[in-house]
């Protein structure tokens, strides 16, 4: 399962945005380090449902009137702090939970309610955009100290003859979650020197941006945008490449009112409509969210989510069935599982998600959609119905 972690500094609005997308029974408060252990929960992506094609709905449990939701891992860490990097707050800790996150999401208060430190301040009185490069440059320098403190190591290990400094980096930052694929990507795009005793601290700086760049993408999630001064949004959006206006508080809300029954709402769609009886209050609260949706095409919540699968990440879904005529599995449910793949995967890279002995004894897969066969090497495409001939059962 894909995982995305909850970055940004305290108050910022990270577990609000973590509830809100999980509906988990979590801790919210307004002061520093309200959450101290990780919180990690199921959130999803939205997708259409291949089943909007036939004439009835797949009436699967994540599917909506054809709009499929595919689970994901949300991960909520303590916030971060100036120094982070050093220990100071509860950084270590922050940044070790990262460690296997596929993607970030930099929730950033854009209202400029919360200084460095993450205490409350007067709205509009701090610039949001220095919690943009403030979290990038906490992250680089996390792994530039890991790099720094194990490079003794290469340049021991350099002194062998069959010495090669991918697999040398590749087996000091695994526990980052770089992979062999990742650093022979950054080491294509750097120029260094071929004897690790002359790298100097501004290579292994580079190196280290770089890395969590390839490794830890980040997207800025704009919150608290319901309250922000004119200008913050495109302030932020100037600062950043990937910026989605945000509102926690409100997709919160409309989540509980779904769940109160006086709503109907579905993460991810533009408006909402009232079904129950609601207050005068309740019914003003409800305007609100409804104004900031309208300008901005929704919470900004489940937006911010496919961001980071979809676009960030560049996955595809794909849905494996063992009948290709009815998209059924052997218990006859209809389009039952949903795999997030990345772009340009093949039927033998679904055979291998599903399970490993699917893969090893892949035989050739069946598009369910076109009922033909395809080749081992054919590229998948989003909302792609595969059966998976395999040796395996």
């Amino acid at each position: 399962m894909l995982s995305v972690a909850l970055a940004g500094k305290p108050n910022a609005g990270k577990s609000t945005f973590y509830k809100a997308a999980t509906l988990a029974d979590i801790d919210i408060g307004n002061y520093p380090f309200t959450t101290i252990d990780p919180n990690r929960g199921v959130s999803h992506a939205r997708t259409e449902c291949p089943c909007l094609s036939r004439e009835e709905r797949c009436g699967n449990e994540n599917c909506h009137d054809g709009t499929r939701y595919v689970p994901i891992e949300l991960l909520d860490v303590a916030g971060l702090v100036p120094g982070a990097h050093e220990g100071r707050g509860l950084g270590n800790q922050f940044l070790d939970a990262l460690t296997n996150a596929d993607v970030i999401l930099n929730v950033v208060d854009a209202s400029g309610g919360t200084n460095a430190e993450g205490e409350p301040v007067e709205v509009g009185s701090y610039d949001p955009t220095e919690d943009v490069a403030f979290i990038e440059a906490e992250m680089d320098l996390w792994i530039a100290g890991i790099i720094t403190r194990n490079w003794e190591t290469v340049e021991r290990q350099s002194r062998s003859p069959d010495f090669d400094i991918d697999d040398s980096l590749t087996e000091m930052l695994t526990g980052v979650g770089a992979t062999e694929h990742d650093i022979a990507y950054v080491l294509r795009k750097l120029e260094y020197p071929s004897d690790p005793m002359q790298w100097t601290d501004e290579h292994r700086e580079t190196l280290a941006r770089e890395i969590r760049a390839r490794t830890k993408p980040i997207i800025v999630v704009a919150n608290k945008a319901d309250i922000a001064p004119e200008g913050n949004i495109e302030r932020l959006r100037e600062a950043a490449e990937r910026v989605v206006p945000c509102t926690a508080e409100g997709e919160l809300a409309l989540r509980q009112a779904v769940k109160a029954g006086v709503v109907d709402y579905h993460p991810g769609d533009p408006d909402f409509e009232i079904t129950g009886d609601l207050s005068d209050a309740q019914t003003k609260g409800l305007d609100q969210i409804r104004t900031v949706m309208q300008e901005f095409g929704g919470t900004g919540v489940q937006e911010a989510m496919n961001a980071a699968v979809y676009d960030l990440l560049d996955q595809i879904t794909v849905y494996p069935v063992q009948n290709e005529s009815k998209w059924t599995d052997g218990q006859g449910n209809v389009l039952p599982d949903a795999f997030l793949l990345d772009s340009g995967a093949t039927p033998k890279d679904l055979a291998y998600a599903v399970h490993s002995d699917i893969g090893d004894g892949y035989l050739h897969a069946v598009d369910a959609k076109e009922n033909r066969r395809i080749g081992e090497g054919h590229e998948l495409a989003e909302g792609d119905v595969i059966k998976i001939v395999s040796t395996a059962k």
